[in-house]
């Protein structure tokens, strides 16, 4: 399994967000590029001392985000990744651009030498707060055959945060789950409504038994509830990393080991 080659194991899988500094012709961007990728790479050497399995490069800064990404931050992602990538070239790192810039993710992940991508929008369409969001499952697989990024695995949103789904109200998790791996997703994503926000381990369960692809958690994950969590593959957190448990502020070292020390002692 392609999961299992890249993180050496395949369940409690630990991957922490990097949530890059606003960029450059984004409204909140104040910084240079050197210093939001030394920023990024302190982020990254902190997760990989603590003995975090993984990490994702994702622009959460970049707010309000759009759908036509700007060559300005693609170019601006490529450069993070590559200096993550180079400060710790040994570990398993993704990168996500919002908002459901996946074809530009991949993009980034082969110039960057990085591994794998978040995908939002894969299957089904649904109402985000940037907009309309459609399916993008077939162009996306094409576009990663056509620029020789097979390699580079494809975590997919399912059911996603920061979403309406009522026009796929008749569609359960499971079915949508089932879509997604009809679809050749490397794996399926699973959160609560929003950033920060616990996902439903019932839901965990019933996508896990469905399907036989990994299942990741990607929000809501805390050193406190961390045990409902445990038969994931994967477990992306971001949120309770951070001083204060909240996205926007600084990755906060002691939250990290403390965290990694917990689910070292659960799953080994």
């Amino acid at each position: 399994m392609k999961f299992l080659n890249l993180f050496g194991r395949l369940k409690s899988v630990i991957i922490g967000m990097i949530h890059v500094k606003a960029l450059p012709g984004t409204p909140l961007s104040t910084l240079k590029m050197s210093q939001i990728t030394e920023e990024a790479c302190r982020e990254a050497e902190i997760y990989r001392d603590a003995g975090v399995d993984g990490v994702i490069v994702e622009n959460m800064h970049d707010i309000p985000y759009v759908f036509d990404v700007g060559p300005e931050v693609c170019a601006g992602m490529t450069a993070v990744c590559t200096a993550v990538r180079s400060v710790c070239p040994l570990l398993p790192t993704g990168v996500q651009i919002l908002s459901s810039a996946n074809q530009q993710a991949l993009a980034v992940a082969l110039a960057s030498g990085v591994d794998f991508i978040r995908a939002e929008g894969f299957v089904f369409s649904h109402v985000a707060d940037e907009g309309l969001l459609d399916a993008c499952a077939g162009d996306l697989l094409r576009y990663r055959r056509r620029i020789g990024a097979d390699h580079v695995q494809i975590f997919t949103d399912i059911k996603k945060k920061h979403s309406s789904h009522a026009l796929t109200s008749d569609v359960s998790i499971e079915e949508t789950a089932h879509a997604a791996e009809f679809f050749l997703s490397d794996g399926l994503i699973i959160t609560g409504t929003a950033t920060g926000a616990q996902a439903d381990p019932q839901e965990l369960r019933k996508v896990s038994l469905s399907v036989n692809v990994p299942v990741l958690i990607g929000s809501g994950v805390t050193l406190d509830n961390m045990e409902n969590y445990l038969d994931a593959h994967g477990i992306i957190v971001g949120s309770h990393f951070k001083l204060g448990g909240h996205w926007a502020n600084a990755l906060d070292p002691d939250r990290v080991k403390r965290f990694m020390d917990k689910i070292h002692s659960l799953r080994d």
